[in-house]
């Protein structure tokens, strides 16, 4: 397999169209028709990791972070970075990385933190708005069905956990096909009044493109009519944080403790809090310090995270427990995602979980 069908595979479940404006996701270094003999994953690119590469025969690294975030202007091995980048051309490495695209998506990195703590009745916690588009067709009534089908498969259709949903209404449709065309039915100069089916499908926006080839494909009109409209409405699928359940309610103490538990922290830091029982509580991987207010919001009762500084942990409400459990703590679960996703869609290659992983924050 080349570099661009594992690329695909990654977004699948994470679109680059998903990433933040400030992220630089994807092939970072390296060809993109380049064939894969094994994949090393990991969550920062390091020296140790690009080596582990090397001794295993890995040609492509897939990362978390991107190890080219901003500019790079020039590559002299001066800093980590730049030996990383000329360590990996020089060995002929692939670097890839899936970042913000697969913190904002249901099965991203946030959704792992919620498996830890085994949340349930799940939702995210601040859905992305300006992503979808509204797709309204017309289509001769007994060959809509088939062209209805086409737009499901192309990904048209997702509400929420439903799929396949479109509203559909029977009307009348008119045409006078012009010299030159080749009409479906009737001929050049011949005002035609056909019963045709008006179909309105919801479509994530990256996808619209190949919904809207799925639908010339399909459809029987030499010329198919089609409205793509945008839409102001959030995506229930796409954003950051996960809110949810614990199983049980848990006082305070002990609900740290947990957490401390299945993040394998060796400490934590925390806000003051009032509030004797948690039960609602939201996650967020990565430096999700600045969105603690949507967690209140929202009446988490508790709120997962990283990156606080004094004076965020100081001001927040004391109706909400604040737990930054360190931004490695948060997001090393990535790999396990990169490795299900690529294990079950993928049989041509080695994966390797990289077994020089380091948390490049120390505590004594």
């Amino acid at each position: 397999m080349t570099v661009s069908q594992i690329a695909s595979i990654i977004e699948e479940l994470a679109p680059k169209a998903y990433q933040e404006s400030y992220d630089n996701t994807g092939l970072c270094v390296g060809s993109a028709t380049q064939e894969v003999g094994g994949a090393l994953l990991c969550l920062d690119v390091t020296e140790e990791i690009v080596h582990e590469a090397i001794a295993h025969k890995c040609n492509l690294i897939i990362s978390h972070h991107p190890v080219i975030f901003g500019g790079l202007k020039q590559i002299t091995g001066q800093t980590e970075q730049q030996r990383v980048v000329r360590l990996a051309i020089k060995n002929d490495i692939a670097l890839y990385s899936a970042h913000t695209n697969i913190d904002s998506v249901r099965g991203g990195v946030s959704e792992k933190m919620a498996d830890r703590l085994a949340l349930t009745n799940r939702s995210i916690l601040i859905p992305q708005k300006g992503n979808l588009v509204k797709l309204v067709t017309f289509a001769p009534t007994r060959h809509a069905e088939k062209v209805r089908s086409a737009l499901f498969e192309a990904g048209a259709g997702h509400i929420g956990a439903y799929s396949h949903c479109s509203y559909n209404a029977s009307g009348t449709g008119t045409f006078m096909a012009g010299e030159g065309a080749q009409p479906f039915v009737g001929k050049w100069g011949e005002l035609r009044q056909e019963p045709e089916e008006r179909m309105e499908v919801i479509v994530p926006e990256h996808l619209s493109g190949k919904v809207v080839s799925a639908l010339i494909k399909t459809h029987p009109y030499e010329e198919p009519a089609f409205d793509l409209v945008p839409l102001a409405n959030v995506n229930p699928n796409v954003g950051f944080g996960i809110l949810g359940k614990l199983p049980k309610q848990m006082e305070v103490n002990a609900f740290l403790k947990q957490v401390k538990q299945v993040f394998k922290c060796s400490s934590i830091k925390y806000s003051t809090c009032t509030k004797p029982i948690i039960s609602k509580v939201a996650v967020m991987s990565g430096s999700g310090a600045g969105f603690s207010g949507a967690a209140s919001a929202v009446g988490a009762d508790a709120y997962v995270s990283a990156d606080f500084k004094y004076h965020e942990l100081q001001n927040i409400n004391t109706q909400l427990l604040a737990i930054d459990i360190g931004h490695y703590e948060s997001e090393v679960a990535v790999i396990e995602i990169f490795y299900d996703v690529l294990t079950k869609k993928c049989s041509k290659f080695v994966v390797r979980l990289a077994s020089s992983l380091k948390n490049p924050i120390n505590y004594l």
